[in-house]
């Protein structure tokens, strides 16, 4: 049962921390089986102790023995040095998951044991509210028991989708980095409320009310997002309006060319970070 088993983050960050709350508030974990470390700062640790009633240690006071599953939410280029450190201590049975952009599961391999379960692990910070959209890529040594094992943990912070490695790239791009681009959206909105005289504030809750609104429609609808822009869209009305200035103005360009940005970067850190096992 996952109730029954530790979960140790190596990485104190917002991913971390995102995961971490969206475990708890689902009470899929009780907080006395979560414990996080990191290198060196000890306020972050402690901070996150007294918020979430987790357990923190410096790494080197971790009891790598008790724990069911390591978590790397550390910054990628720290990843090598995180591993090495793990190779002496984790055991067969012990699962490695990696949250770390562009940190492929040959890579891992390659720093651990050769028959180590490891399974790469792509989340957003919706976590939060358990409502992230997090991808699963396992290695090549990783059982089905631990695919089914990781994708329940995760299911706490949201819904969980088992891909092929090699389009973890093009997910990050889209559910990564995507929170970003609506938030973007959001503070645009909030701007062009203001400089038309409505209050910031309730701009916000109208914009977030209604992007909640059609993301419900695209779920629970059979029809595709192109049939449903199509339904709100009356020739020569003010939605018309609307989508004729975002195609003057490069709006679909921009949203795809801002995912693929995304998807090149966590190429690029795969070529920059990893050692590709021979």
């Amino acid at each position: 049962m996952i109730k029954t088993r530790k979960i140790a983050f190596l990485g104190a960050g917002s991913m971390a921390e995102a995961m971490i709350s969206g475990m708890i508030n689902a009470n899929k974990l009780p907080a006395k089986n979560i414990i996080v470390t990191n290198r060196s700062n000890e306020k972050r640790l402690n901070e996150l102790e007294a918020k979430y009633g987790i357990t923190s240690v410096r790494r080197h006071e971790l009891n790598t023995k008790e724990i069911d599953v390591f978590i790397l939410a550390m910054k990628p280029k720290d990843a090598e040095q995180a591993l090495s450190s793990l190779k002496p201590d984790i055991q067969k049975h012990q699962i490695v998951l990696s949250v770390l952009a562009g940190i492929s599961t040959s890579y891992m391999e390659s720093l651990l044991h050769d028959d180590q379960q490891v399974i790469r692990v792509m989340p957003n910070t919706s976590s939060m509210i358990q409502q992230s959209a997090t991808a699963i890529s396992p290695g090549q040594n990783t059982a089905m028991d631990t695919v089914l094992l990781t994708k329940d943990l995760l299911s706490a912070i949201g819904e969980v989708y088992l891909i092929d490695e090699k389009q973890m790239d093009i997910f990050t791009g889209i559910a990564g980095s995507g929170p970003a681009y609506f938030y973007f959206l959001m503070e645009h909105i909030e701007k062009a409320a203001k400089e038309e005289g409505l209050d910031p504030e309730v701009a916000r809750q109208i914009g977030a009310q209604t992007i909640y609104g059609a993301a419900r429609m695209m779920m629970e609808r059979e029809e595709t997002p192109t049939q449903l822009r199509k339904n709100v869209t009356s020739p020569n009305g003010t939605t018309a309006a609307g989508l004729d200035a975002l195609a003057k103005y490069g709006g679909g360009e921009a949203m795809m060319a801002a995912i693929k940005g995304a998807s090149k970067r966590s190429k690029e850190l795969s070529t920059q970070l990893q050692k590709v096992s021979s």
